[in-house]
């Protein structure tokens, strides 16, 4: 039985009209045109090239909003850029950060450069919580007053107030808090949780004898585009150099999205020129030297040009961005996408004068079809993995080699119309003398002697596979960057931890009285082995109404129930008339409690907006916050975990443990996904050659994929998603050479040599790109381009397997 084909194009004369022929092309050329014309312009346009590293990971989160609060803050945090300037010598890092600062301003690549700080008045944050001061009390100061305040103890406190020493910080007057109940609570406010001190105007740390100053920069644009990069690093290296003549005893460590992206972005280029260039001098010596012509040398990759250039333009309109695996991919599809010009160019030497280029299409369309399906399949299940990454580069792939395949059925005919001038029959001799020695020593009924070896020897190297689910082994970033921002983290103080919590309700009011219970909960727990530290959450800068209402309604029962015996108080204390009555008219006077709202309008509140999410669906109502932890470890990340679940509405997010956990569960899946993808390319190939044909053109590639597991295991290297993936395309790459080797036995006048030779030129190929990929930086790649080459390396030694018996072949 045949597979389903291409759809059949009505028999031609042997000699292509010169009409068709040039129709032929010229559809072809157009089709190159509007795809390269609409690739020219999207990178005309601002790149599309997607260099966040976030872009590859799927949405881990159930809950949708903790997943919008992944991109809250990666949004928040993804355009501010952090330079560290350094010295032993105090006077010059602060002249040094002065200098730094105005270099950058002017250079006009940032948005907002600070090195100095403004003048700003810290009254400006007691102001704005005076109004609504006697609904905020600080822990300690609730609880001695719910534990009953005498005359006599709020006499003591008020002469601690009056009589306590110079206090720094944030102050209030004392006619406007004369217990100080305000002022202990703004203490309380998480304002800074690092080791910088303001120094003449300037954010300085002292680490022994050196002085580090901190400058703060915003981006004007997104971090990732290249246009924007571009801008910072020549602004940085012109500041640098000026900054290492004046102060050469000065260091500058940096850290911010966009020093990342630009290093991922200028790597994936490198790649990209290394292996598509590698590659295509590889690929065009391995086909000169086995076909000897330039001129199929030059078709062959007009083949996979048009594959490549159609994948490029369809994947950009598809997805909008290209990811940078997306294009470090797409370099190494050379090698695949020549495959099937690679298998024409064979019939067509095998043919001699009697060459009609039709009838040569129509000769290998068999084979091709049976290969593009089964690649198909292989690259199709990437498409159900939800890693937008992943996606692309199923997309990518299908898209070039259907539109090689395409190519080679109905361009290179136009093409390629003259007959050879030579053929290698030499060449195809000596590989017909191979191919037959091989088959004989692995073919036929010894084939499932080589099977039952060769899995006896994989059976210890299963045993000993592991795996290693975690994200990051999988996403390589640039050592020295990682070394300056740990500089930048330790001399600020800040904690690397990328883990919060995400508290949402009903109501605004609801949101903030779920933050205080989660706030009490991590309270406690710094009491024990499992403490964080401490922690930022809006419901320490916007209490509830409900417990601004208690605390003011504790303050009515324990305080101001006897107004005329405070006042007196007051009085006795020293305070006159008109403040005493002030202050207690103040109280009398109704107020409403402090809102999200006027605490968002307030200027001083725009570092710490990100800890309030507003309404994240309209549709439902609902809010979200965040409350960010400091000090989360993997000792106490179970505790936090725990703790969420204990409060209504609250949920921890650690983005790279979900990440490594779907990782885990799509591993395991994808093997589930490789045998039933064996199956359906199994019973495919039974269709075309019958039961006992289908089981032997399948086993080489089944044999592949054990083997190459089995290598794995013994090599001690864990497996991770992409090596099952991989596997996949091992699956459906891999059969293709089986695939060819047994439609040439079924053709009557094919040269088995001829056929033998494509199958090695083609897998030498892939194996060339592949392979190229296998040395990628990036990790991800590194497994699946090892992974490829080796299974597709042993498929093809193995392919002779599928080879029918010579009294089976075609006369």
């Amino acid at each position: 039985m045949d597979v389903p084909d291409v759809p059949d194009v009505p028999d031609m004369p042997q000699q292509w009209s010169a009409k068709r022929a040039w129709g032929v092309r010229a559809a072809w050329l157009l089709l190159a045109l509007v795809a390269a014309l609409y690739c020219g312009w999207r990178f005309a346009q601002s790149s599309p090239l997607q260099t966040n590293l976030l872009a590859l990971l799927p949405a881990t989160e159930a809950d949708p909003v903790a997943e919008r609060a992944v991109d809250t803050l990666a949004s928040a945090l993804g355009d501010r850029t952090v330079l560290l300037v350094t010295s032993n010598d105090d006077t010059h890092a602060k002249a040094a950060a002065r200098q730094l600062g105005a270099s950058l301003q002017k250079s006009g690549a940032f948005g907002s450069v600070t090195a100095e700080l403004p003048p700003f008045d810290l009254a400006q944050i007691a102001a704005l919580y005076m109004p609504y001061r006697f609904g905020l009390l600080a822990p300690a100061d609730r609880a001695a007053l719910a534990g009953g305040a005498s005359g006599a103890s709020l006499h003591d406190m008020l002469m601690q107030r009056i009589y306590s020493p110079l206090r720094g910080g944030l102050t209030t007057p004392l006619a406007d808090d004369p217990f100080g109940w305000l002022e202990r609570w703004l203490a309380g406010l998480p304002l800074a949780t690092s080791n910088l001190e303001v120094e003449d105007n300037l954010l300085v740390a002292h680490r022994g004898a050196a002085t580090s100053v901190l400058i703060v920069a915003t981006l004007p644009g997104s971090a990732y585009e290249t246009k924007t990069q571009h801008a910072v690093l020549a602004a940085l290296a012109q500041g640098e150099s000026a900054l290492r003549d004046a102060f050469p005893d000065v260091s500058v460590a940096r850290t911010g999205a966009v020093f990342y992206a630009e290093s991922a972005r200028s790597a994936s280029e490198r790649e990209v020129h290394l292996i598509g260039i590698a590659s295509l001098c590889g690929i065009a010596l391995l086909m000169m030297w086995v076909f000897r012509s330039p001129r199929l040398l030059l078709l062959g990759f007009v083949s996979t040009a048009l594959g490549i250039v159609c994948a490029l333009a369809a994947t950009l309109l598809v997805f909008g961005k290209l990811h940078l695996l997306t294009l470090v991919f797409g370099a190494s599809l050379i090698g695949e996408a020549v495959d099937y010009s690679i298998q024409y160019f064979v019939v067509y030497l095998g043919a001699q004068r009697d060459w009609d280029a039709w009838r040569g299409a129509r000769t290998v369309r068999p084979a091709l079809a049976v290969a593009l399906t089964t690649s198909l399949l292989g690259y199709a299940i990437l498409m159900w993995v939800p890693f937008p990454a992943l996606k692309q580069i199923a997309c990518f792939a299908m898209v070039g080699i259907t539109t090689a395949f395409a190519s080679v059925m109905w361009l290179l005919p136009a093409l390629l119309t003259r007959a050879p001038k030579r053929s290698q029959r030499r060449l195809f001799a000596r590989a017909a003398r191979v191919l037959t020695l091989r088959h004989r020593a692995i073919g036929g009924r010894r084939a499932w002697w080589v099977a039952a070896l060769l899995l006896i020897a994989a059976l210890p190297g299963w045993l000993r596979l592991t795996s290693d689910d975690d994200i990051h082994l999988l996403i390589q970033r640039d050592a020295s960057l990682v070394a300056q921002e740990d500089t930048v983290r330790k001399a600020v103080g800040v904690d690397n931890s990328a883990q919060f919590f995400v508290v949402r309700g009903a109501t605004p009011e609801a949101v903030l009285q779920r933050a205080e219970a989660l706030g009490a909960k991590l309270d406690a727990l710094n009491g024990t082995a499992n403490g964080v530290g401490g922690y930022q959450s809006v419901a320490q800068f916007v209490p509830s109404a409900k417990q601004q209402g208690d605390d003011r309604a504790l303050l009515a029962r324990q305080v101001f129930a006897d107004s005329a015996a405070l006042r007196a108080s007051l009085l006795q204390a020293g305070f006159k008339d008109e403040v005493a009555d002030a202050w207690l008219a103040a109280y009398a006077k109704p107020h409403p409690p402090l809102s999200i709202d006027r605490w968002l309008a307030a200027p001083w509140s725009q570092p710490y907006r990100h800890l309030w999410l507003g309404e994240v669906d309209p549709a439902t109502q609902a809010y979200a916050a965040v409350v960010i932890p400091q000090g989360v470890t993997p000792r106490n990340e179970p505790a936090l975990i725990a703790l969420a679940h204990g409060v209504p509405g609250v949920v921890f997010v650690d983005k790279a443990a979900s990440v490594s956990k779907l990782f885990g569960a799509y591993r395991v899946d994808s093997g589930w996904w490789l045998g039933g993808a064996l199956a359906l390319v199994l019973a495919l190939l039974m269709v075309r050659y019958g039961a006992r044909g289908g089981i032997f053109v399948t086993l080489p590639v089944l044999l592949a994929v054990g083997v190459t597991l089995a290598v794995f295991g013994y090599a001690r290297v864990p497996l991770n998603l992409f090596n099952w993936l991989a596997l996949m395309l091992v699956l459906g790459v891999g059969a293709n050479y089986a695939v060819f080797l047994r439609e040439g036995c079924l053709r009557a006048d094919a040269d088995l040599g001829a056929v033998w030779t494509g199958v090695l030129l083609s897998a030498a190929t892939t194996l060339l790109s592949f392979g190229m990929l296998g040395m990628s930086a990036m990790p991800a790649l590194k497994s699946f381009g090892a992974t490829l080459a080796l299974g597709i390396a042993i498929a093809v030694l193995l392919a002779p397997i599928g080879m029918p018996s010579e009294s089976r072949r075609a006369a």
